[in-house]
């Protein structure tokens, strides 16, 4: 490798951030709709970029489940389905609950709390401050932070790989009741720092699968999705 090509390599990759922050945040809030397709070289033009930086976003975005690579098609947005809201749920119920448990465990053995209760007041605050998408943001940072506290670099990763999901669904159905969602993320903290691991566990699986329906509920209004 070369040094222009190393030195080439920071920007790059700084270039593949920005595109992705901006196409992520734009499929999110809806000004790129589902199912709409990205031409690579024009999106490229528009965002006054080159290709090889673009792809590498728009990589990125497919591993993430925002946008599907086709073959000779090129990059398409995700198009939710029925069955899409579903397999993100039942995987926040695998992850996060076996999580949310040991997190308590851990606790309980004087593990440090204090990175979950910050996400959680940063939630609180981006509930009162904030718009939806950033508290959107925001209480993917507390549930992602749940899972940290268990110590498992591999659920870690697990849950890295949802997160902008869940951020894409928590704004499409914003019009929840986002006080309730950071009660129980509160009454889930004090049952970490309790130390109790059932309790946190049953207050997890709880806090996840109550929002199944009513997030399906606000879907049907948005989109063709049935409970």
């Amino acid at each position: 490798m070369t040094l222009a090509e190393t030195a080439d390599q920071p920007l790059s990759a700084s270039s593949a951030q920005r595109i992705y922050d901006q196409i992520r945040s734009r499929i999110i809030l809806g000004e790129i709709p589902q199912g709409a397709r990205l031409p690579e070289q024009k999106l490229a033009d528009e965002l006054e970029t080159s290709r090889i930086p673009m792809r590498e976003a728009l990589s990125r975005l497919d591993a993430e489940g925002f946008v599907e690579l086709r073959p000779r098609r090129g990059a398409i947005v995700t198009t939710w389905t029925t069955q899409d809201v579903h397999h993100l749920f039942d995987a926040r119920l695998a992850i996060e609950s076996t999580a949310a448990n040991k997190a308590a465990q851990r606790a309980g053995e004087g593990a440090d709390t204090s990175a979950l209760e910050v996400a959680l007041h940063q939630s609180e605050e981006e509930m009162t401050g904030g718009d939806d998408l950033t508290f959107a943001e925001a209480n993917v940072t507390f549930h992602q932070a749940l899972v940290a506290m268990a110590g498992n670099p591999l659920t870690d990763r697990l849950m890295g790989s949802i997160a902008g999901r869940m951020a894409w669904l928590f704004h499409l159905t914003s019009q929840r009741d986002h006080e309730v969602a950071c009660r129980e993320h509160r009454s889930i903290v004090d049952a970490v720092r309790s130390g109790n691991p059932r309790l946190t566990e049953t207050l997890t699986y709880s806090h996840i699968e109550v929002g199944r329906q009513p997030s399906f509920d606000v879907l049907s209004t948005l989109l063709d999705i049935a409970g």
